[in-house]
């Protein structure tokens, strides 16, 4: 009996912890509200009518553009982010030296 009362106690502990963790599962129909309070960091992409684009920087090399209408997540993305050196290489190609 005590071994049964264990392992309960254990199992509501165990998922009460799992539970308190960050949460960064993203689905369709998300509130943008509560993407909001998961990332606080985010910022406005660009602003069309009823659609709002929010920028999150996953790390140093990716991001996610997360499209809400109507408040609802509607489309989400992954992108990775062009590293500087690349930007300033396509530009001295274009430019011809006389």
């Amino acid at each position: 009996m005590k071994n049964a009362i264990l392992i309960v106690i254990l199992f509501v502990v165990v998922s009460a912890c799992g539970s308190l963790g960050p949460d960064q599962n993203y689905y369709t129909g998300m509130k943008e509200r509560k993407f909001l309070r998961q990332n606080k960091e985010a910022v406005v992409s660009s602003l069309d009518g009823p659609l709002k684009t929010y920028r999150v920087n996953r790390d140093e090399r990716f991001y996610i553009l997360a499209t809400f209408e109507n408040e609802r997540l509607t489309k989400l993305e992954e992108r990775e982010i062009r590293p500087l050196w690349m930007d300033g290489r396509s530009t001295q190609d274009s430019v011809r030296v006389r």
